[in-house]
């Protein structure tokens, strides 16, 4: 089967918006589409090749044969979870590269406002399965499988399920004529912009969804109601465009939820063994959001198969695990990955006595390579106690039927505590690395930030640790030490630093516009005046691209003394510096 044939007319797509070679269009077709997507693509099930690429919309977007296959695979159950009927998971593949730019040109100004969380992946696709298998004697088989996959770059799991449930069993009915219809209403969908409530109309219905912004406060809110008045039908309101329902997910492992989020912040190689890629997926996605607001910097893999193009380099032990979660389903890999740290098996959903039933924590060397039962294997000792006040409400509050909502906000917010009181201390500590601003003078060079010393750093935890808002009792010091060699101390640091380099540039900026120019231009020779034209010339654009935090004020004033330095030079310096 062709997985570039398509159901509509082929359409130019140039990414960044730009003219290339051969006639396009003034407005880049898709443009809109791709804030929100890469593709759409449908698997189905071919007796002599297997899972089968159907159909890729739009039909010019380019997969590479990797990707195709990882789609492909990945799109379909495997034969241990035996899914009849309805089924939607997610996965996160690499991108390969070479064919074509990870830059979008709207990137940088989503990613600039958006949470660090929610960014545009640069590397991976994330792909949203909905998946059919139905008895059919039509079909050779005996049943019908196919799957409607959406292939974004964007984390919105909770808006890409509600889309799917919307257009999928509508796409099993009439096919690929309703898949091109979807995707042109996608296309004249506003874009992602954070901060704004967005109304988004798809097969009759309009999705109401709120996109997160920076500026936001971490502690979710109901999502404000936006111009329903005007809307018929009455919109469908989503809560959220990424986080799922937490206590569902994590209902069989609360009781280790404390360990689990050690073992998240630490970056550990961790195995989610699940019965379907469902329940995987889910619950690889709820522990990888535990660090919230902290983005998670390792690799994780919602839904993972033997077929994948990675299973060697996952599962090789000539090295040590690599910092990854992974959520499978096959238990093959219990007996690949058994030199793997932790292992997470859990079963389908179990109550005893009006509760869920918890996994055990058990050694890795009670683990069996088929009949191995649910449970957290791992010899690792969380280094802070348990919150068993915090357990004790999640688990009465279930047993008493009270809302989900309200229990997941409870689980929510103590997550979102927890590590915010273990962040903060190092935010305090990073922040005091800044120069002065009274340091920054407008024709010197700004001071260097100052380095991070972590025995300086675990010092000053004596009088600015996390005890005053954290309640919980601990080695937050051993803590701190095994999370200095972790990839999300690396991450966390390089981006604080990256932040700390552009507000320190925004600041010299600011201390240029407010002093006097030409006062400082008398006697300075026209090199050096050429040198301050191309410098703040330099930081002009930076600023446009969102690098930059500076108001609009401050740009005029530095257009301004841009305009004032060129005319103080000989016109022939001035044409160079400004052609017609």
């Amino acid at each position: 089967m062709d997985s570039l044939s398509s159901a509509g007319p082929r359409r130019p797509r140039d990414r960044l918006g730009v003219r290339s070679s051969g006639s396009r269009a003034a407005a880049t077709p898709w443009a809109r589409f791709s804030a929100w997507l890469e593709c759409v693509c449908v698997v189905t099930f071919d007796l002599e090749l297997g899972q089968a690429l159907e159909l890729v919309y739009p039909g010019d977007f380019r997969l590479t044969d990797k990707e195709k296959s990882s789609i492909c695979y990945l799109s379909f159950p495997d034969s241990h979870s035996g899914c009849l009927g309805d089924t939607q998971f997610s996965f996160r593949i690499r991108q390969c590269r070479g064919q074509r730019s990870p830059w979008r040109a709207d990137d940088g100004r989503y990613d600039s406002e958006a949470p660090v969380t929610l960014q545009r992946e640069s590397a991976h696709y994330f792909g949203y399965v909905y998946f059919r298998q139905v008895k059919d004697s039509s079909v050779k088989r005996g049943y019908f499988q196919k799957s409607l996959v959406l292939v974004s770059r964007l984390p919105f799991v909770r808006l890409f399920q509600a889309l799917l449930s919307l257009v999928a069993p509508e796409f099993f009915d009439k096919l690929a004529p309703c898949l091109e219809a979807v995707c042109n209403e996608i296309d004249q969908w506003p874009a992602p912009v954070p901060g704004q409530t967005l109304n988004l109309p798809v097969v009759g219905v309009v999705l109401q969804v709120h996109i997160p912004s920076r500026a936001d406060k971490p502690e979710p809110s109901p999502l404000k109601q936006c111009g329903q008045e005007n809307l018929l039908p009455a919109p469908l309101v989503l809560t959220s465009v990424h986080e799922l329902d937490l206590l569902r997910c994590l209902q069989p492992v609360l009781t280790h939820v404390q360990t689990l989020w050690e073992l998240m912040l630490l970056g550990e190689p961790l195995v989610v063994l699940a019965p379907s890629p469902a329940v995987s997926s889910e619950m690889v996605l709820a522990l990888t959001s535990c660090l919230q607001p902290l983005r998670f910097c390792c690799d994780y893999r919602p839904y993972f198969t033997i077929h994948d193009s990675e299973f060697k380099e996952f599962t090789t032990r000539t090295q040590a695990p690599p910092n990854v979660v992974l959520g499978v389903t096959n238990p093959f890999f219990i007996k690949t990955l058994q030199h793997w740290p932790h292992i997470l098996r859990v079963g389908e959903p179990k109550m005893s006595g009006g509760l869920p039933k918890q996994v055990k924590l058990k050694k890795p060397s009670r683990l069996k390579t088929l009949d191995t039962k649910p449970g957290l294997y791992t010899e690792y000792t969380a280094h802070l106690r348990r919150d068993k006040a915090l357990l004790k409400r999640l688990l009465k509050g279930l047993q008493k039927k009270r809302p989900a909502g309200v229990l997941t906000t409870l689980l929510r917010r103590h997550l979102l505590e927890l590590t915010q009181s273990f962040i903060i201390p190092l935010e305090h500590y990073m922040a005091s690395l800044m120069p002065l601003q009274k340091s920054i003078t407008p024709w010197k060079t700004p001071p260097q930030i100052r380095p991070f010393h972590q025995d300086d750093f675990l010092c000053s935890l004596e009088h600015a640790g996390p005890q005053p808002t954290c309640i919980l009792k601990g080695d937050w010091l051993g803590l701190y030490r095994r999370f200095f060699k972790s990839p999300h101390f690396d991450g966390w640091y390089r981006q604080r630093r990256r932040e700390m380099a552009r507000k320190l540039e925004a600041l010299h900026l600011e201390a240029i516009c407010e002093a006097n120019v030409e006062t400082w231009m008398q006697g300075k020779s026209e090199v050096e005046v050429v040198d301050l034209v191309l410098k703040l010339r330099e930081k002009l654009v930076r600023a446009r691209g969102h690098q930059l935090p500076v108001k609009e004020e401050t740009l005029q004033r530095a257009r301004l003394c841009v305009e004032a330095a060129v005319h103080s030079l000989p016109k022939d310096l001035q044409a160079v510096l400004c052609p017609p």
